[in-house]
Formats: structure tokens, C-alpha cells, sequence
């Protein structure tokens, strides 16, 4: 099942409401995911992201308002909600005795699909973990075992992903990772949306940004429309230092088959066009 409706969004959202006894969390969010991208939802720690998150894949029911998801209500038609899409939570969830392809097998056995093995052996590709997929998940570095639990997510091709939080306790080259598989998932037509209380990880995927404040969306739009909301920049000459990001990936690099000596010369190279 990859589509419903063709022609409306992905995700619609309007006066969603939800409570905790007296603590009221959603306060009436409204939100539109159009099809094929990517929207971060934005917000600090306890904004109620996750509570929309849960509702909208109809693990928790909301007090007031509607939603639909890839054309099906969340109230009314929960299962049709839960064949279109996948969840991704804060932790990955691996079995860490399996390989990462035993991992990728079990899911889609679950999923009574043909060929696991074959579906296993694409995902292993697809994000770069084929040299990996005979090793234990439990040997995984954080990077890769969120990358494995990103594609057991994608097993019988969800035309929706929610992805909570999906970079949270990693290290910076394991981010990027994470980045970039997501990226992926877009540019494959997949819609996503990404909670996140990472500014810079809002800036970096997403094609629109809703900020989630106080139980309602307080803005919605893309990186330029939310920019223009400030005053005009002031223009200022300064000398530009390298950022903590800069120092580190020149030392690091992007790939595991640099040698030491690679990253030594990168690191070298940085500091001298800094000088």
C-alpha cells in the first residue's frame, strides 16, 4: 500500500488536542506533511512532539481534533494508519545477538513478504552496511546500528516514517551518518517526519520546519520563510575562525578507509588555511 490519496498531504493534522489529567501537552496543532519530503517538527524537551508522534501512528489517542495519515484517519481507520507507515524511535531497536542481516530476514518473515533474503541483501546496500551484514548488531558502532534500524523500518516500503528523535546519544560522525540516510529516504519519494530538538539537524534535512511551542505549531515553513521572520542581517567583516565541526572531520575524515596518515595531512591542510 503506498498511497491512499494521491493528491492531498501525506500527514494532516488540524486542532489536535491531548491532555495528562491536568497537564494539557497539545493545546489545538495543526500540521500539513506534503508527500515525498521532509518536515522536521521541532521543539524542546517535554513540547509534546512525541505525543504527536504516538498519535499520529495510533499508539496513543488524542482528546480533540483530527488527523490522517497517507489518506486514513488515526481514530477510525488505525489499521490502514498502521500498514502505511513505519516508526522509528529514540533507541534503535536491534537485536543485538543477530547480524544486522538476520535482523533485516526476521523483520520482513514478520511481514510475510517473498524473498527476505533478497530484501535483506538491498537494504544492506542501500545504506552502506553489506560489509557489515554478517557481523552481530551488537558490534554495531551507534551510526550503524541507528542506519540498520532505520532500513528494518523501511521493510515493506511505508510510504510514511516517522523518525523520533533518530540522532539522539550519538557522536558527531554517527549524526551525519544518520543525516544522510535520511536524505536517502527522501530522495527515494518516502515522506518523512522528524522530531528533533537539534537546530542544526532541523537546518540541515528538512525541506519545511514547524516549532512546536506551549501544546500548538507557533510557526510553519521552510529555513528562508522562518529567516525572514527576524530583522535584516547586519553586514560585518570578521575574520573567520574554524568551527569545532571543521576541526574535527578534517581530522577524521568522512571514510573509513582513510589511513592515519590521511587524516594527519586533512588536519594539517586545515589548520594551514586557517593561518
Amino acid at each position: 500500500m503506498r498511497t491512499h490519496e494521491g493528491h492531498g498531504p501525506a500527514i494532516h493534522v488540524q486542532g489536535l488536542e491531548k491532555s495528562y489529567k491536568e497537564l494539557a501537552v497539545l493545546r489545538g496543532v495543526d500540521l500539513d506533511v506534503p508527500r515525498g519530503g521532509i518536515v522536521a517538527l521541532l521543539g524542546s524537551n517535554g513540547a509534546g512532539k512525541t505525543t504527536v508522534v504516538k498519535i499520529l501512528a495510533t499508539l496513543l489517542r488524542a482528546d480533540g481534533g483530527t488527523a490522517t495519515v497517507n489518506g486514513f484517519d488515526v481514530a477510525r481507520e488505525a489499521p490502514q494508519v498502521r500498514e502505511s507507515i513505519s516508526l522509528t524511535g529514540q533507541f534503535a531497536a536491534v537485536d543485538e545477538v543477530l547480524t544486522g542481516r538476520e535482523n533485516l530476514v526476521l523483520v520482513a518473515r514478520l511481514r510475510h513478504l517473498r524473498d527476505p533474503g533478497r530484501i535483506a541483501d538491498d537494504l544492506l546496500a542501500r545504506f552502506s552496511l553489506t560489509d557489515a551484514g554478517a557481523r552481530r548488531a551488537g558490534t554495531y558502532s551507534g551510526g550503524m546500528r541507528r542506519r540498520l534500524d532505520i532500513a528494518m523500518s523501511l521493510i515493506g516500503d511505508p510510504p510514511v516514517v516517522f523518525l523520533d528523535e533518530p540522532t539522539t546519544g550519538l557522536d558527531p560522525q554517527a549524526r551525519i551518518e544518520v543525516w544522510q540516510a535520511v536524505k536517502e529516504l527522501a530522495a527515494g519519494g518516502t515522506t518523512v517526519l522528524l522530531t528533533t530538538q537539534y537546530l542544526d539537524e532541523a537546518e540541515q534535512l528538512a525541506d519545511r520546519i514547524a516549532i512546536l511551542h506551549e501544546g500548538r505549531i507557533i510557526v510553519d515553513g521552510t529555513l528562508a520563510e522562518l529567516k525572514q521572520l527576524l530583522s535584516p542581517a547586519k553586514v560585518e567583516y570578521v575574520e573567520k575562525q574554524p568551527t569545532l565541526e571543521d576541526v574535527f572531520f578534517a581530522i577524521v575524515g568522512g571514510g573509513a578507509g582513510d589511513s592515519p596518515a590521511d587524516r594527519a595531512d586533512r588536519a594539517v591542510r586545515a589548520v594551514g588555511s586557517h593561518e
